[in-house]
This record gives structure tokens, sequence and C-alpha cells, in this order.
């Protein structure tokens, strides 16, 4: 109930809209009531049944109302005969339903935005958590089920809960009105009405008690499928490579038929609520009908033929509402096992995040330092992945970090844009601790290139303009040519506006990586991380790629992590780490004349 209060809370936005839509429900519920009371006058002349009507002082009361109403039908029959009043109240019943159904139509009119705006709300609400969401929180995440959670969970709210508004509106309304218009006809049948209804809610109940846990499981199921999709879309060269075809199938096949025997599940038990509650429906309709048949057949009667009838037709029509409500209430538990896993992503907890205070956004004057730094992964380790990192980076300074993988490289290098925060120690830009400052200000004064080129389904004007507003075409081209570039662009089919595909699936990896630094050379900073830039590349794209480089740390601040040693020679200070510590620095004459660790690293790669 609790997240189901929350996602209503998500209509505050669209008060107005739902305000005139319960507005509309209401009417519908009055022109729906006043069709069926019609039923009695109706009756009434079409069998000549004679009753002597005395107005009564008018107030809101069903049988004084349909009083007065056969007072002046009465008189209108003796003015005019009984076929002419036939026809009055037939065109009543007809005016009757057509306004109940015009004004159904404008409360879906407006309600409709209300539920689509909900629905894009919790979407742009999830996408925009994970943007916001440290790098941390992912590595424990599977792609698939957070694809899922955005899509399928998303829809589920909808169809389960979103559609489930117009009932949650419209039919409390009609349930509350029409039993309150069945007491004023006929408080003892009423009654006896509402002690039987409760008994059928009861059994109804019991039917959807595990939808809900049965539904988190198939939703889970949904997202472990979609995660091997991507998995299998990522990696079908390797599956095609080593023939796993049948094993891939296979272990596709299984998943599937599990969320397959859930859903049964699932749906059997939804779609036993509507024939259980029919059938209640007609047993306590039965039941009424013998005990209000008694009530006017009984010595001293207390309801006439026609209005038992009229109360038959509007207690038939408070089946209907019911009906509805417990769909509503099979599809809302359906919908609250998807919104407990949105939940999750909106209510993991944001760890690295801006200052309360932050300081002004300045540009960078001096120097980067790290603090005794460490830091682990899982939070309480002993065994960290960085330990004590001492390391002062000067302006204008090439920084290389080296050592085998897992030593901690990119874990140093990831600690300086605050895709984590450290466990220990700080790090300073220009004696400012980088927690003080603005993510988005920190994160403006550098520029990063990686081993993998991120690039996006987009044309190559936008990815190198990725991330930055208003920029023209000419800063594009320069910056493209700085990065060797603009030549093979100028060669593709729409030049600069040509798509490149899904992760720049239409071009090479040579090409992907100076995209890359394309984007960096655009956005100009300060400060740039490259990490192993050049390792995936062959021998030629690697001397375009490097020429590129070399022009893009030209008078910058760089922390370059290197695999290929012969690329970082020229650095001003290489930092050679293992296991998460700093075990050499200097020069690479400095390191070559140590004969150390950098040495045996030197040597094996000059003789690989």
């Amino acid at each position: 109930m609790k997240n189901y209060l929350r996602l209503l809370g998500f209509i505050k936005p669209y008060k107005g809209k739902a305000g005139i839509s319960v507005f509309f429900n209401v009417l519908t519920v009055v022109f729906s009531l006043f069709s069926l009371t019609m039923i009695v006058p109706f009756l009434n002349v079409l069998f000549s049944q004679e009753r002597h009507y005395v107005l009564m002082p008018w107030k809101v009361s069903a049988k004084n109302l349909l009083n007065n109403f056969n007072f002046y039908l009465g008189s209108y029959v003796d003015r005019h005969g009984q076929l002419e009043a036939l026809l009055l109240i037939s065109l009543l019943v007809v005016v009757m339903f057509f306004l109940k159904n015009i004004t159904r139509y404008m409360a879906m009119y407006y309600l409709a935005p209300i539920r689509n705006g909900v629905v894009s709300d919790i979407r742009n609400d999830v996408y925009d958590k994970i943007l916001r969401l440290p790098i941390g929180y992912f590595t424990d995440e599977r792609k698939g089920d957070m694809m899922a959670r955005m899509t399928n969970d998303v829809q589920e709210v909808e169809w389960g809960i979103m559609n489930s508004l117009e009932a949650a509106f419209r039919e409390p309304l009609n349930i509350i009105i029409f039993l309150i218009t069945m007491f004023t006809m006929s408080p003892e049948l009423t009654t006896f009405v509402l002690v039987l209804l409760p008994i059928a809610g009861l059994i109804i109940g019991r039917i959807g008690k595990n939808l809900k846990k049965q539904s988190v499981q198939a939703q889970e199921k949904m997202g472990e499928l979609l995660s091997n999709i991507e998995e299998t879309l990522s990696g079908l060269r390797i599956i095609h490579a080593f023939t796993a075809e049948e094993t891939s199938a296979a272990r596709f096949g299984e998943l599937n038929n599990q969320h397959y025997k859930l859903m049964n599940r699932i749906g059997r038990r939804r779609d036993l609520a509507s024939p259980v509650s029919e059938f209640l429906g007609t047993v306590v309709m039965t039941i009424v009908m013998y005990f209000g048949g008694r009530l006017v057949l009984g010595q001293g009667a207390h309801l006439e033929p026609s209005e038992f009838i009229a109360f038959i037709a509007i207690f038939s029509q408070l089946i209907t509402p019911a009906k509805s409500l417990t769909t509503a209430w099979y599809n809302i538990q359906k919908g609250l096992a998807s919104s407990e896993r949105i939940y999750k992503i909106l209510d993991a907890e944001i760890t690295v995040k801006d200052p309360e205070n932050p300081t002004a956004a300045k540009l960078f004057e001096d120097k980067i330092r790290f603090d005794n730094v460490s830091f682990a992964y899982r939070k309480g380790d002993t065994g960290y992945v960085l330990k004590d990192v001492n390391l002062t980076i000067p302006k204008g300074k090439t920084v290389a970090l080296v050592g085998q993988s897992g030593s901690g490289k990119t874990t140093l290098a990831d600690m300086l844009p605050r895709y984590y925060d450290t466990d220990k120690g700080t790090i300073y830009i220009d004696n400012i601790n980088i927690r003080h400052k603005r993510i988005k200000d920190l994160r403006s004064l550098m520029g990063i290139v990686t081993q993998e080129s991120i690039l996006f389904n987009d044309t190559v004007f936008n990815n190198i303009a990725f991330g930055m507003k208003n920029v023209n075409e000419e800063d594009v081209i320069n910056a493209a040519k700085v990065a060797n570039a603009h030549d093979f662009i100028t060669d593709m089919p729409q030049g600069y506006h040509t798509p490149i595909g899904d992760r720049g699936s239409k071009l090479s990896g040579g090409q992907r990586q100076r995209l890359s630094i394309a984007r960096a050379v655009l956005k100009n900073p300060p400060i740039l991380i490259l990490d192993e830039a050049t390792s995936a590349l062959d021998t030629e794209s690697e001397r375009l790629v490097q020429d590129a480089l070399i022009k893009l740390m030209k008078q910058r601040t760089t922390l370059v992590i290197a695999h290929r040693l012969s690329t970082i020679v020229h650095a001003d200070e290489i930092i050679v780490m293992h296991k998460g510590e700093i075990v050499e620095r200097g020069t690479h004459q400095e390191l070559i004349a140590q004969s150390g660790y950098y040495k045996r690293l030197f040597d094996l790669q000059a003789f690989s």
C-alpha cells in the first residue's frame, strides 16, 4: 500500500485534470442512476398500476424523487394518455444514457493524460536516477535487468496501476451512490446486501493473495531474459567461434520456460477473479431477490413490485463496479510488484553527490595531489584496491601509471573525476578537496579517453560535440583535424552528418578512438585522463592515434594509464603500481637505471 500511495503521488502535477475527471465520473453515476430509476414509472405506466401520489417537499431521497416524479407523470397521463407518457419515459431513458456515456467519455478523456503522464514521469525519474547513480552501483547490477525495470516494469505499472485509475476513481463513487439510493428505497434489503458483499470480497481476496509475490518473480525472470539477450547480441562472434549455439539456446530456453510457467500461474490466478466474482455476484443476487420477494409478497408489504424491480436493477449495476474493482485489485497487485523493482532504483543511495556548500568554480591553476588515498570496492573489505597512495601532478606535466592488470591504475584515475570516492585520504585540485567542488564543475575540468571508445548511435558531428551546447561545425572540423580524423570523416557518405551505427559499429577501432580524441579536443579541458587509449589498436592505427594524443596533450596536465610502455617513455614522471601501492617512481631513464620492477616489465615487452 505504501508503494501504491507513492505512485499516486505522481498524480499531483495533474490534480486539475484529476478533479475534472472525478467531476465527470460523478455525473456519469448520477445519469446512470436516473436512467435505472426510470424503470419504476415505466412499469407503472405499462401495467396501468393505479397509484395516488401526493406531492412531497423536495429532498435528496430516492423515494421522494420517485414519488414526485410519479406525481407529475400521473398528471401527464391524465392529460395526454398512457402511450404519450410511455414515449416520454422512453425518451428520458435515451437522454439519460446519452448523457451518461458522454460524461463517461469526458472522464476518460481527462484521465488519459494523467495515466500516460504519470508513466512518462516515472520513466524520466528512473532514467535521471540512473544518470546520477555512482559507477559503483552498476557493478552488482545486470544491464538487462536495469533495462527490464525501465521498460517491462514501467509498462506493468502502466497496465497494472495507471489503467486501474479509472476504476479507482469511478467505481467507489458508483458503489457509494448506488448503496445510498438502495438504502433510501429499502433499508432492510440494503443492510442484507451489505452483509453479503464483504463475504464475497473476502473469498475473492484469498485468491489473489500470492499474486504480488509471483509477479515479482516473473519480472525478475524477465530481467534475466533481457540480460541473456543483451549478452548474446554482444557476444555473437564468440558464440559462433566456439560453436556454442546449442549451449546458448539451451540456456535461453530454460530461462524462457521458467518465465512461461510463472506467467501461466499468474494468468490463471488473475483470470480466476472474473468467473469467481461473477458466480458470487449471481449467488448474492439470487439471495437478494428471494429476500426482497418476501418483502413484496409478505404481509404488510414494505416494498412495491415496481420499486423492487428498480432495486434489483440498481443492485445488478452495483455488481459491475464491484467486479471492476476486483479486476483492478488484481492488476494493482501485479503492478505493485513491478513498482517495488522500480523503487529499488529510485531509492538507491547516491553516495557520490554534490556538497551542500560547494566552492566556487575555478580554472585549474597549480597541481593535483593524492594524499594517502585508500579505496576498496566493497565497504569493509580488508583487501584495499588502493593503499595509502601519495601522488602530485603539477600543472602541465604528464604522469604515467604502469603496472600489471589489477594493480589499481584505472581505479586511481577513476578517483579524480569522482566516479568513486576515497575510503581514506583526500584528493586535492589547487589545494581544494575535490569533494568540496560541484561534480559538474570538477568534471568540466577533465577530458577522458578510454581503451574502449564510447560512441553513440548518432552522427559523427553529434558524437564529437557530445555534451556540449551551441557548437558550430568549424570547431568540430578543427577538433577532428587535430585528432587525425578529418580525412576519413570526409570520405564517409554524408561527411560529418553520417550515422556511425550502434557503438560506432560502422567504423574501425582506430577511427572510433580518433573520434573519442576529437571529442576531448573540442571540450578543450585543462586535465586529461588517457586510459590505455592505444592498447587495442593495430600498428598503423596506433601511430595515427598516438600522434593525435601528442597534439592533445600539449600544454595540458595529463594522467596516462599505459599498457604499452613504449608510449610513455617521454612522460615527466612514471608511477609504477603493484597491488594497489606505488613501488617505483621516476623518469623512464631513472627507472631503467634502477633495474627494478619497471625494467623487468619494459624488458618483457621489448622481447615479446
